[in-house]
């Protein structure tokens, strides 16, 4: 005989606060636990395709691991230091852009730049704190970055994490598939691939093509001869996850660079523009068709909220699992209006009404 309705409502709850209450206690120490499950859950598809061309499971997760290895090692050779180089010249060099913006307006809108304007008054407030808090600014998040992701758990224990949840990882969901209980089992699976279909399309798919956009824009700016090309391309394809976020941002900052840069040939301003409008319509028509589908996947609104809000609570962690919670939480509302719409409190006596 199943529980009540009531029972399982509070023993339901009470599970639920005591995950939130948990997570909110050990807080960054579960980073590398939460890394290495988001990655392993990425990787997962990869090693079931290896064991389907005949690897073994260990066989397969070693085989991503050296790969993953010697990526993030050519990573932290190549591309972090000079995304680093040019954050730091970007900070140094912006007061000079503001005054030369400054000198712009006041050959050609001499009002607008009169002693004492608004517009300059902030534009020399803007010029003023990039450079006093922009170096700030850099060391904090450097400093951050080596307080959340310290060697320890960047070079050893979430590799190892990853590794063992990607050996283990289709086990483990066999195992917790034995746990649900029996009454509610074949819901729960119903809602579990349904939220896994949204994260795939999301974390997989949206992740992917942010991926190949922030190499692509990177390395096209790059060939441009634009300054700061790399942060630009790559600030630009991480943020692509937000329809035409990433575009519009990066391309107002690039051409905005581009103009300081290139001011009267043409002729390399329009290539700078014309990078990021191939790469809406790589985008349109070739990437996300592709790797993202026809998924609904999170819609930017409620994925914004919930990063704000899971942020703010949970602190870096809580970005982290932001997706999935934001992911499952759409997945069960949806599954609940659909339960209410079929329920006599959304159709009243209408139903019976029509049966007499």
């Amino acid at each position: 005989m199943a529980l009540p309705v009531k029972e399982q409502v509070k023993y339901w709850t009470v599970a639920t606060v005591v995950f939130l209450g948990a997570l909110w206690f050990l807080g960054g120490m579960l980073l590398p636990f939460v890394l290495g499950m988001a990655i392993a859950y990425v990787l997962d598809p990869v090693a079931d395709r290896l064991e389907n061309l005949g690897f073994s499971r260990i066989w397969a997760t070693v085989t991503i691991t050296l790969v993953a290895a010697f990526l993030f090692i050519l990573l932290a050779l190549l591309v972090v230091p000079e995304a680093v180089r040019q954050m730091g010249a970007l900070i140094n060099v912006a007061p000079e852009m503001v005054g030369n913006f400054q000198t712009f307006i006041s050959e050609r809108f001499p009002s607008l730049m009169a002693e004492g304007s608004t517009l300059r008054q902030s534009l020399g407030g803007v010029a003023e704190a990039i450079q006093s808090k922009g170096g700030e600014l850099l060391n904090g998040v450097l400093a951050s970055a080596l307080s959340l992701l310290n060697v320890v758990a960047l070079i050893v224990l979430v590799p190892v994490v990853t590794f063992y949840l990607l050996l283990d990882w289709d086990r483990m969901v066999g195992q917790i598939d034995e746990l649900l209980p029996r009454d509610h089992a074949p819901v729960i699976r119903k809602l579990a691939r349904q939220i896994d279909e949204t994260l795939a399309a999301f974390i997989r798919g949206q992740g992917t093509v942010c991926v190949i956009l922030g190499t692509y824009y990177a390395v096209a700016l790059m060939l441009t001869g634009l300054q700061f090309g790399l942060i630009v391309g790559f600030f630009a394809g991480m943020v692509s996850f937000i329809p035409y976020v990433g575009a519009i941002g990066g391309g107002a900052l690039a051409i905005g660079l581009a103009l300081f840069q290139f001011w009267g040939d043409w002729w390399w301003i329009g290539a700078v523009a014309g990078v990021f409008f191939i790469g809406q319509i790589l985008e349109g028509n070739v990437l996300t068709p592709n790797l993202v589908g026809g998924s609904v996947g999170l819609h930017p609104v409620w994925l914004i909220f919930a990063l704000s809000a899971f942020g703010m609570i949970f602190g870096f962690v809580g970005l982290l699992i932001a997706v999935p919670v934001a992911a499952s939480i759409g997945v069960i509302a949806r599954y609940a209006i659909s339960q209410y719409k079929d329920s006599r409190l959304y159709k009243g006596q209408s139903d019976k009404q029509e049966a007499e």
